[in-house]
């Protein structure tokens, strides 16, 4: 059940409206003041707040920063009490980003459905986004309204990167993160005698560069497009802002970070023990996993890159399989999985 902490100095109506919200099913937390309240909100978070603005110690104003500037605290849906209906009240507290008002005295029902639309509009950032079908529109805007960042709407202008041209490089200091609208993007790591290995590939719908903001360190790797891109940036700030203030937006891309550090993992793995045609196998299997029924559209160089191997001992191990039957190789060089179970299961 979720709960909800109510700051307001006046006793009669603390208690009637911390009553109307026990009953109605929540758990309710009071505090008589600002000071209080924000000390009840540090021993145990709240969903919700319900403040007053006007308040001996520290008013609603002074307790909407702290939790604006405290991690902690940052993004808890925030409801003012007020008994002033002028503008400036209302425009100042929604400039401090404030979520919604009720102005005293108030209805059961204006109470309740003040509180149903903030945790209704608060947990609106879904499990998952179809990033390749406008997909990223929705997450930012979603993102934007529950995190009141205007400045995630400003910088939605979409860049085409022309085949073959590097969107940022190896020692790169991070300053964006990337979404790629359309295309495909590699990101590489080049030994001392230029040799690539392929450390990610990136299709439509996808994020990267994310890696190095999550760390607060320079590019490990540099990101070469491979065919013409429209990619989307979106500022390190503004990034970093949402993270901070929406448990929500965090765990999306903590759960995108884990599966590319979980891919890069196996990648490595089976590079250190498998076999070359294992590895061929499992790589073109990940590749098909990533754009179901899309033709594997790569050079024999980047596939070798990704593989870990010398593109000739590459070369071999696809001729193999075409003549075992398991791939289809198209005169443009395009690969199609003709019998997925069998190169998996395969004892290379």
């Amino acid at each position: 059940m979720k709960t909800i902490l109510i700051i307001e100095d006046n006793d009669a109506i603390r208690e009637t409206t911390a009553e109307i919200l026990e009953l109605t099913g929540y758990t309710v937390h009071t505090a008589e003041n600002g000071k209080v309240g924000v000390e009840k909100a540090l021993a145990d978070k709240p969903d919700l707040v319900i403040c007053d603005i006007m308040m001996p110690v520290l008013d609603g104003y002074g307790v909407l920063h702290i939790f604006n500037k405290n991690p902690q605290l940052s993004g808890v849906p925030f409801i003012f009490l007020t008994a002033k209906t002028e503008r400036t009240d209302f425009r100042k507290g929604m400039e401090m980003g404030a979520d919604d008002y009720l102005t005293k005295p108030f209805e059961e029902s204006e109470l309740l459905s003040a509180i149903e639309g903030r945790l209704n509009r608060f947990s609106h950032l879904k499990p998952d986004y179809d990033l390749q079908q406008d997909g990223l529109n929705q997450f930012l805007s979603d993102a934007k309204r529950v995190g009141n960042l205007e400045s995630l709407s400003a910088d939605r202008k979409s860049h085409i990167v022309h085949k073959k041209h590097y969107v940022y490089v190896e020692g790169d200091e991070p300053t964006k993160l990337y979404f790629l609208q359309s295309g495909k993007v590699k990101t590489v790591r080049t030994n001392t005698e230029g040799k690539e290995f392929i450390t990610g590939l990136y299709n439509a719908g996808d994020f990267f560069g994310y890696f190095a903001l999550f760390d607060n360190s320079d590019y490990s790797d540099s990101a070469v497009t491979l065919e013409d891109s429209e990619l989307v940036y979106i500022p390190q700030e503004d990034f970093r802002q949402l993270l901070l203030s929406n448990p929500e937006v965090s765990a999306q891309f903590i759960k995108l970070l884990a599966g590319r550090v979980a891919e890069r993992e196996t990648q490595l793995l089976g590079m250190a023990y498998n076999s070359l045609r294992r590895r061929v196998a499992d790589t073109l299997l990940r590749l098909d996993e990533q754009q179901p029924n899309v033709t594997i559209q790569l050079t024999r160089d980047d596939l070798a890159a990704m593989v870990g191997t010398a593109t000739e001992s590459l070369i071999r191990a696809l001729s193999e399989f075409k003549q075992d039957g398991l791939i289809e190789v198209a005169s443009t060089g395009g690969i199609r999985i003709l019998q997925s179970e069998k190169l998996r299961r395969g004892k290379w």
